[in-house]
């Protein structure tokens, strides 16, 4: 499936391999340059933070490595498979398969309990009832909310739908978490918990790819990425 010659081939332990990636959105009669002939590799295991300014591309790249949008040029490699060779059904099997998404503003359905919020990536999946409720327990258990699996989000303080976001996030079993601003909506303490539980992820083996604007946010991670103008301008390893 993947078109690449020898020479090019994904090396052991390659993840993610976007090689001159291009996003441009029309917006009316004016196109917006989101990224710019970006490429990078990212290994199995990495705890990585992106950083850079408002309208850097930093949500527009978390977008396109978790195949939540298509890049206008350039190439997609994951886990050796060229992802736009990818049927439309297949890209979304891969996607909710190895990617679990945290969003800033969590995200979670209103009226469903964090357990029924939990249980809906198993929902689309054809899991039986029993399964995902098991599941969805143990995954509420491992961020410390086992005592709120019936509470909905407006009886939980921001950090734990964030909880409930992450235990969603984990119900699929992927081995990629993909972070947008997950601190965003949190006072500094709650902020320190979340990053904790994201740090005890990556060294269960998780691949860790979190957007943020806040220095001490990305000091968690061991690789920090900065954008500028949709090009990377800083690749760096924190430890």
């Amino acid at each position: 499936m993947d078109s690449r010659g020898p020479e090019e081939e994904v090396l052991v332990g390659d993840l993610i391999k976007i090689v001159d990636i291009t996003k441009t959105y029309q917006m009316g009669k004016t196109q917006v340059h989101a990224l710019r002939g970006l490429s990078l590799t990212i290994t199995e295991s990495e705890y990585i933070s992106i950083m850079g300014p408002s309208g850097s591309g930093k949500s527009t790249l978390l977008n396109v490595l978790g195949m939540l949008d298509v890049p206008t040029s350039g190439e997609y490699i994951f886990r050796g498979t060229n992802v736009a060779e990818l049927s439309d059904n297949r890209l979304a099997e891969v996607r909710n398969r190895e990617v679990g998404f945290v969003f800033q503003t969590f995200n979670l359905l209103p009226r469903a309990t964090a357990l029924g919020n939990v249980e809906l990536p198993l929902i689309y999946a054809g899991v039986s009832r029993k399964d995902r409720k098991e599941r969805a327990q143990a995954v509420l258990e491992q961020v410390g909310l086992a005592d709120r699996m019936t509470h909905r989000p407006n009886e939980l303080s921001g950090g734990q739908r964030q909880r409930v976001a992450i235990a969603r996030a984990l119900i699929t079993k992927p081995g990629i978490i993909l972070a947008d601003e997950p601190t965003g909506n949190l006072d500094s303490k709650t902020g320190i918990e979340i990053m904790s539980l994201l740090d005890d992820l990556s060294e269960l083996g998780h691949t860790v790819i979190l957007v943020t604007h806040e220095r001490s946010i990305a000091e968690h991670a061991n690789r920090n990425v900065e954008l500028l103008d949709g090009r990377i301008s800083r690749d760096e390893t924190n430890r």
